[in-house]
């Protein structure tokens, strides 16, 4: 039928309008079964295949989602995209990425119109946005989900990370330990990560020491950036307090890997001398035998892709927070505190702040 099979002659010989031409031939719900076997039917016997560009304008639609993140190099987005991006491919969009790593790119996105016409919705991870680039987005007609944090009238999917902090703290107080540090992540100046998630987990890791009756200590308190030389860094500054901890939860299973690394070079022994507690559940920390917090990274992509998908096929937003657990995993890192683990001491070895005991 040459270029005479257009989605008109379609449209104009099943007796329906061109919209629903491109809803029957894509399989989007909405119209009945009759109508989308006729609509395929004809289209097949005309010959008619449309084209990306055709149905675009058809139907206002790009099938198409932004997704947008502060970072594409940490391990954590890494996983969250490529579970996000796996759910988006399997409801039939593309996925656009757009990294907002600087304040100047994260402005020029929102306060731009750069979404209409090229995605139907957005993902967007870890940013905290504030009501006035949520509402820019909305302003665009564009369908929102969010991971990592709560916002008022926007689909998300967060982890309860106090709740997670308390937890990963209680671990070390039931082994006995009361000399416990925290190492947080220190947010640079200029960053686009949005700091909810880290503030929490320090606000978990006093509760439970409150909790335990222990007195709030600031010197154990230690805060680097999220990589592992800014784990080492921390590890180093508490390794010179004048009463060093027995135990450590650290915001992030990368930093970890650089505070096992300090105490290595340092010659202290884990979970000998010092107890580590990550939180990630990082590929890498069942390889170096990292008790850490799980919290469920790929699932919390693919709920929050599937909160976006519900959001564009419904015709309102559903208001929907979906709290994902944290889980301990215990792994060869930590261990009692050495007094506490063996009651014979030896009067030939000296004994310093972290060891009482050979």
């Amino acid at each position: 039928m040459g270029m005479t099979s257009s989605v008109d002659t379609v449209a104009e010989l099943a007796g329906v309008s061109v919209s629903t031409v491109s809803r029957a031939l894509r399989n989007v719900p909405g119209i009945s079964e009759e109508t989308r076997k006729r609509v395929q039917r004809i289209a097949r016997e005309l010959g008619y295949v449309p084209s990306i560009a055709g149905s675009r304008l058809a139907t206002g639609k790009t099938r198409t989602v932004a997704i947008v993140t502060p970072s594409l190099s940490k391990w954590f987005f890494g996983q969250v995209l490529a579970a996000a991006g796996s759910v988006m491919r399997e409801a039939g969009y593309d996925v656009l990425l757009y990294e907002l790593a600087d304040e100047a790119t994260r402005g020029r996105f929102f306060d731009g119109p750069a979404l209409p016409g090229r995605a139907d919705g957005v993902l967007i991870l870890a940013l905290q946005p504030t009501p006035a680039e949520l509402e820019a987005l909305t302003e665009q007609g564009l369908p929102l989900a969010v991971l990592g944090s709560e916002q008022p009238g926007v689909p998300c999917v967060r982890v309860e990370d106090r709740d997670a902090g308390r937890s990963a703290v209680r671990h070390l107080l039931n082994l006995g330990h009361e000399r416990i540090a925290f190492i947080g992540i220190e947010q640079a100046a200029g960053n686009t990560l949005g700091g909810v998630p880290p503030a929490q987990r320090l606000l978990g890791y006093r509760d439970a020491l409150s909790e335990a009756a222990l007195d709030h200590r600031p010197e154990y308190e230690v805060f680097e950036e999220n990589t592992t030389a800014g784990g080492s860094s921390a590890m180093a500054r508490l390794l010179c307090a004048e009463i060093p901890p027995t135990a450590v939860f650290v915001a992030s299973d990368e930093m970890a890997f650089g505070v096992l690394g300090t105490l290595r070079g340092a010659g202290i022994s884990v979970p000998g001398d010092m107890s580590v507690v990550g939180f990630d559940n990082h590929e890498l920390s069942g390889l170096l035998d990292l008790t850490t917090m799980d919290h469920s990274v790929t699932r919390q992509g693919a709920e929050a892709a599937r909160l976006l998908v519900s959001a564009l096929q419904a015709s309102e937003t559903s208001e929907t927070t979906l709290m994902v657990p944290a889980t301990l995993v215990v792994r060869g890192s930590t261990a009692p505190p050495r007094p506490l683990r063996t009651r014979t001491y030896s009067p030939t070895k000296t004994h310093n702040h972290l060891t009482e005991t050979a």
